[in-house]
């Protein structure tokens, strides 16, 4: 995916699509670091891509909470909007 390709919908209830664009992305990195760890003989190599998987990885997360946190307050926003409605 471009970067290009990358919007930001601001329809997103629960959940940001391009925040899930976003780890998908860095998911995908972190495999392909992965793999050339895995393939790759020469130790400094080796080191700087695991280094590289291991700061993508941190990013990953980093995403997941935000988006973990953006969802819990979603629903706490929907839990008080239900309780006025009935």
């Amino acid at each position: 995916m471009s970067h290009d390709a990358l919007q930001c919908e601001h329809s997103c209830r629960n959940t940001c699509k391009t925040l899930t664009d976003a780890l998908q992305q860095e998911t995908n990195l972190v495999r392909l670091y992965e793999q050339v760890i895995s393939s790759c003989e020469d130790p400094e190599i080796r080191k700087f891509t695991r280094e590289l998987a291991e700061e993508h990885g941190a990013a990953a997360l980093r995403i997941m909470q935000k988006l973990n946190e953006f969802r819990a307050r979603s629903q706490a926003l929907d839990g008080v909007a239900a309780s006025f409605e009935g």
